[in-house]
C-alpha cells in the first residue's frame, strides 16, 4: 500500500493514521486488529494529494477488486490525536514498500484517536489491545491529558477509558 500510495503522489513518506497503523509496532497483530480492509492515508510532504490516493487505489478501485483492501486518502484532521503524535511516528520500510516509507502511529496514539472517535468497532478495537497487552492504561491516560480538545470532550473520553480498563464500572 505505501509503494502504491508513493508511486501515485510521488511522496515517499506516507503517514498511516487509520487501525492498520498498528502493523507498524505489531506486524503479527491478533486477527481481531486486522479486521478493516481499508488503510487511511496521507503523504507526508504533500497531504494536499490524498485525493490522488482515493482515485487510484481507493474504495472499489483495480487496486481494491486486485487485492482485497484499499487506501483511503485523508489529512491530519481526520484523526483526533494527542499532542506530540507526529515525533512518535513508527517507521515502517522493507522489501514490500519498494523505498516508500510508512510512517505509522505509535499504538497508544492509535488507540487515543479511537477512544475519541468512539463507535463500537473503535472501543472493541482498543479493547483488543488493552487485552493483549499492546498498549498500558498509564501511557493511554497521559496521553488523553494533551488532546487538544475541550476539558469537557477529554473527560468524555477518560470515561470511555475507565471503562474498558474496568475502573469504575
Amino acid at each position: 500500500m505505501n509503494r502504491a500510495a508513493s508511486g501515485i503522489t510521488g511522496d515517499s513518506d506516507i503517514v498511516v493514521i487509520g487501525s492498520q497503523a498498528v502493523l507498524g509496532q505489531f506486524p503479527d497483530a491478533p486477527a481481531a486488529l486486522l479486521v478493516s480492509m481499508e488503510a487511511d492515508v496521507f503523504p507526508q510532504k504533500h497531504p494536499d494529494l490524498a485525493i490522488q490516493i482515493d482515485g487510484a487505489i481507493g474504495e472499489r478501485s483495480l487496486f481494491h477488486e486486485t487485492f482485497g483492501y484499499y487506501a483511503h486518502g485523508v489529512d491530519e484532521t481526520t484523526a483526533t490525536l494527542p499532542t506530540g503524535w507526529t515525533e512518535r511516528l513508527v517507521r515502517l520500510q522493507n522489501e514490500n514498500t519498494g523505498g516508500a516509507t510508512g510512517w505509522c502511529l505509535e499504538v497508544h496514539d492509535l488507540a487515543i484517536s479511537k477512544l475519541v472517535a468512539g463507535r463500537e468497532k473503535d472501543l472493541d478495537f482498543v479493547r483488543v489491545l488493552l487485552r493483549e497487552r499492546m498498549v498500558l492504561g498509564e501511557i493511554l491516560a497521559a496521553r488523553l491529558a494533551s488532546l487538544p480538545v475541550s476539558q469537557d470532550r477529554v473527560q468524555m473520553v477518560g470515561g470511555r477509558l475507565s471503562r474498558l480498563l474496568g475502573v469504575g464500572a
